[in-house]
């Protein structure tokens, strides 16, 4: 048997494609089986897929859902693909990027005391003295009414009366000195500087707030690593993170 194939063998030659002449070497190599098979099977598969394309351009429903009908719209004839709302601040963004949940505790109590402090310092006094709220004197008859007089009973000079703060009683105004600048200027001066203060801990505030928000963030990104199963309760704002419900698990 081994004879055989031998002498079968010795018969076979191997095939050799021939070269490109050489009055057509200025053409480049001549095309051999293997490289036209490489080609015709490109060209098979991609008239299989303009086939598959045409097919299920002709079956498509033209009223049929797609989800791009509600993030799109008509601008000039032209369809524009509506932008994302924004739930996030780009100082927001930048703070979760670069610091993490303790830094940013740590500075909103930091915030939270400063806070204190300057309501402590202010006592929440009206920078253009007005009354917030109401003072009701009542009164048995219609004759006291009319004669009632406020200065008197408030026992203090009807120039303070107008005060929601630091208004003296006659008494006072006649056995002590009081102390501090009643130029006009210089009143007019400081009502500028609580003005200034009451705009910076407007600021601090609306701070600490921000913090407290991008500290909530992280925590909840921090519980989603967590492989346990969750529904997606609330959306994410820049004023609240997303609130998510999981699935109730038994501590051993």
């Amino acid at each position: 048997m081994s004879s055989f194939r031998k002498a079968l063998k010795s018969k076979q030659r191997d095939h050799k494609e021939r070269s490109q002449l050489g009055f057509r070497k200025h053409l480049g190599l001549l095309e051999k089986k293997k490289d036209y098979k490489l080609r015709a099977d490109d060209h098979h598969r991609k008239e299989k897929t303009l086939m598959a394309l045409r097919k299920k351009a002709m079956d498509k429903n033209p009223d049929e859902f797609n989800f791009k009908m509600i993030r799109n719209q008509l601008q000039d004839g032209v369809h524009v693909i509506k932008p994302k709302e924004e739930v996030m601040t780009e100082e927001q963004k930048k703070m979760m990027r670069t610091q993490d949940i303790r830094y940013v505790e740590m500075k909103r109590v930091s915030e939270m005391n400063k806070i204190e402090r300057m309501k402590s310092e202010l006592h929440l006094l009206d920078v253009n003295e007005k009354k917030k709220n109401k003072h009701v004197f009542y009164m048995d008859s219609k004759k006291e009414v009319k004669h009632f007089n406020l200065a008197r009973h408030l026992n203090t000079v009807p120039e303070l009366v107008g005060r929601v703060y630091n208004r003296p009683t006659i008494e006072t105004l006649e056995t002590k000195s009081i102390a501090g600048e009643v130029a006009h200027w210089r009143i007019k001066k400081l009502a500028q500087e609580r003005e200034l203060q009451y705009r910076r801990l407007s600021q601090r505030i609306d701070r600490e707030k921000g913090m407290f928000v991008i500290s909530q963030k992280i925590q909840t990104r921090k519980d989603l690593q967590d492989k346990l199963k969750k529904v997606k309760v609330c959306e994410e704002t820049k004023s609240t993170s997303a609130v998510y419900k999981f699935e109730a698990k038994r501590k051993r």
